[in-house]
């Protein structure tokens, strides 16, 4: 498996191999450690585009996973995540904006190991899962009811 992290808007909040770890603890987690995942941060205004083209909702959103299956020569899956979206949200929470960026990554990698939440009990699901993921990379443990 490989995790590969790009940066397409800043501030660098969190050093890639960070990044990363979180990717693939929440994809061991999940039951695909094996996935080829690209994690691409990326600007709210961007967000919001793929949300519109792909969901059909144009409002922003903080993350965004796509399986892309058996599509070709390049990753299984990639993670778009708006760190515009972790340092806003970050600062409403009061923690770091690395943090809030990294429950995003483990937000959206959750999403491709089949985790859902639209519904009540497999939100709480995931966030049972988000929180166990977190503290297995020692982040502290907010309640975070909206990630």
């Amino acid at each position: 498996m490989a995790v590969r992290v790009t940066w397409d808007a800043g501030p660098g909040v969190l050093a890639d191999e960070a990044v990363r770890d979180a990717a693939q603890a929440a994809l061991a987690y999940g039951g695909r450690a094996d996935l080829d995942v690209d994690v691409v941060i990326v600007d709210e205004a961007t967000l919001s585009d793929l949300h519109g083209r792909f969901l059909g909702d144009p409002s922003p959103t903080d993350v965004l996973a796509f399986d892309l299956g058996e599509e070709g020569s390049g990753p299984a899956a990639e993670v778009y995540v708006s760190v515009e979206r972790a340092c806003a949200e970050a600062e409403r929470r009061a923690v770091a904006p690395g943090q809030e960026l990294a429950l995003y990554v483990v937000h959206g990698a959750l999403h491709l190991c089949g985790h859902d939440d639209r519904e009540e009990q497999p939100r709480a699901d995931m966030r049972a899962a988000e929180r166990a993921v977190m503290a297995s990379l020692g982040y502290g443990l907010p309640d975070w009811e909206e990630a």
